[in-house]
């Protein structure tokens, strides 16, 4: 075992030698240093922290305990490489410091690495069994890398020990939503409100079991527990809930009013500008043009595999991807993160000391280095492909805003844009809770806006990259279904298979909100079902301009050549 001086016992490179760390680890908690770094921790002087860590780490390197504080305010401030480097290191020097395996395993999933996660997890779980965050943590990591059945397992071991587990209950609902067990799955969120009524997540699990319909003993009891809770996330969880509920008793205005409540909470919670994305859209039309793209037509990882659809939640996606997955040489992978870890780990590059801004970083980067990305991409993707299918899909929306990111560094993959009337697409959204991300989705003048910077850059990617961006629009998906899929696989260079069309029969995961609806053959009652709201979308209306009146076409000269939208 390294040692390099500072943390000694005379069993070191001995057997037991782990123990021995954690008796020095023990010992050096009540040093006086540590204890002032925690406390400036505590106090919000994350810089203080760090001067006080640096000054002991230079003086005793191995101090196992100051690396994981020094690892624990990385992660505080969002320096997540770094955090994970420490916490490897105190994990080397103390295999058995668990706190330190956790933190590294936490850090490395909200890095979006679930498979190096799930390692560190199988270990502090198989040494204990019976922890709750562990059998937690393990569940996520086995969801975040596609494999539900063995979550679904772990939570139902776990709670057939330990059952008063309200939250544990909700999730193993999630998860047995997501394999198609619907029966089962109403019985573990009722379990859940049995132990907690006033648990939002449970509430809202039931509403978005689409084929399922609340009583009004259910609208009862979701107005007690609002009368019951104080906390932000329950309220606006059952608010969206009795929205889905006046929905489908056909209560519109009652459904708009506890929809609208349950997204004000939710945009009182989120930080979130408008004007950052439009400036994003805008710089990236200003750098992709056909010289800077022809100037880099070599590099990139060449690998095929990706097939990206991009565009707005709740477009389509979901079943654009089970149509896909239904075919014999596709994998549907759901929407992984690694795309935008890719370009969120580019904005906080430095060179020479100094941030560079993404997207105009990318003019920097040399053939190999793009070749390096692509290469990254497709193994952080390995770990989600389980089919051994040449190729997947990653149905990650939000990658419309990298499409020439994909471009650069994976010229070899495919790009699909789901489209949906903006009314149709907004209404949805706007009554839909999403699990992360999304946050122009609960302001329905802020949707517009975004919908509206969404349509501007695919214009200027069909201009500048005629050809490369295959759309699908809802509608036409919906009202005929097979010359769609047969202009879809034409375009992937792929043969027809008539499985697509049977992508009902499907039974892969899914995960997202439509999971029910893929499962049933093409429907067309949500293209309009946002008319009957159609007297509250002012907003969205007023917001979208010009993008909604020439829908499904682009209005002429739609561009970043202003400020502001």
């Amino acid at each position: 075992m390294p040692n390099d001086g500072a943390v000694t016992s005379p069993t070191d490179g001995a057997p037991g030698a782990g123990n021995a760390y954690l008796s020095a680890l023990a010992a050096s908690t009540r040093d006086p240093l540590l204890a002032r770094a925690a406390i400036a921790m505590l106090e919000g002087r994350p810089a203080d922290a760090e001067r006080v860590l640096r000054d002991l780490l230079c003086d005793r390197p191995s101090d196992v305990a100051a690396i994981h504080l020094m690892a624990e305010l990385l992660v505080q401030v969002g320096r997540f490489d770094d955090a994970i480097r420490l916490s490897g290191r105190a994990v080397e020097l103390a295999p058995d410091f668990s706190e330190a395996r956790a933190l590294l395993a936490r850090t490395l999933q909200r890095h979006n690495r679930p498979g190096e996660a799930l390692v560190h997890v199988e270990r502090l779980y198989a040494s204990d069994p019976l922890n709750l965050s562990m059998a937690m943590l393990k569940a996520s990591l086995l969801v975040q890398i596609g494999d539900q059945p063995g979550a679904a397992r772990l939570y139902a071991g776990t709670l057939a020990v330990q059952p008063a587990q309200p939250g544990m209950w909700t999730r193993y609902a999630h998860v047995l939503r997501t394999i198609g067990l619907i029966d089962e799955a109403i019985v573990a969120y009722r379990e859940a409100l049995a132990l907690q009524p006033t648990l939002g997540e449970a509430w809202w699990g039931l509403a978005n079991l689409k084929t399922y319909r609340f009583t009004p003993a259910d609208v009862d009891a979701m107005g007690a527990a609002l009368g019951q809770t104080a906390e932000a996330e329950d309220r606006l969880l059952i608010y969206f809930a009795l929205g889905s509920a006046h929905e489908d008793a056909g209560e519109n205005e009652a459904a708009f009013a506890a929809y609208a409540e349950g997204n004000r909470i939710r945009r009182g919670r989120l930080d979130y500008d408008a004007g950052e994305i439009h400036d994003q859209c805008a710089r990236e039309a200003k750098l992709f043009t056909p010289r800077f793209l022809s100037a880099r037509a070599e590099g990139g990882c060449p690998a095929p595999d990706p097939i990206f659809v991009v565009g707005m939640p709740r477009a389509g996606s979901t079943l654009i991807e089970q149509i896909l997955a239904s075919h014999s040489m596709i994998e549907g992978a759901g929407e992984l993160p690694d795309l935008m870890a890719i370009a969120a780990g580019l904005a906080e590059r430095r060179v020479d000391g100094k941030a560079m801004r993404y997207p105009e970083m990318l003019a920097g980067l040399a053939p190999e280095q793009r070749g390096a990305l692509g290469e990254a991409y497709i193994a952080r993707a390995r770990v989600h492909r389980r089919e051994g299918k040449p190729l997947f899909v990653d149905k990650m929306p939000n990658n419309w805003m990298h499409v020439g990111l994909i471009r650069l560094i994976l010229p070899g993959a495919r790009i699909v844009d789901a489209r949906r009337h903006p009314l149709g697409c907004g209404w949805s959204a706007y009554t839909q809770h999403f699990a992360r991300g999304q946050p122009f989705t609960y302001d329905l003048g802020e949707f517009g806006l975004y919908y509206r910077d969404y349509v501007a850059a695919m214009a200027h990617i069909d201009r500048v990259m005629p050809g490369r961006v295959h759309r699908v629009f809802y509608e036409a998906m919906v009202a005929d279904t097979e010359t769609q899929v047969r202009a879809l696989l034409d375009h992937l260079g792929l043969p027809f298979e008539a499985g697509c069309l049977a992508f009902h029969r499907n039974d892969r995961a899914v995960a997202t909100p439509s999971s029910e609806q893929v499962r049933r053959p093409i429907f067309a009652d949500a293209v309009d079902h946002w008319r009957g709201f159609d007297r509250w979308l002012g907003p969205l209306r007023d917001a979208l301009g010009p993008v909604l009146d020439a829908y499904p076409t682009v209005p002429a000269g739609i561009d970043f050549t202003n400020d502001a939208p």
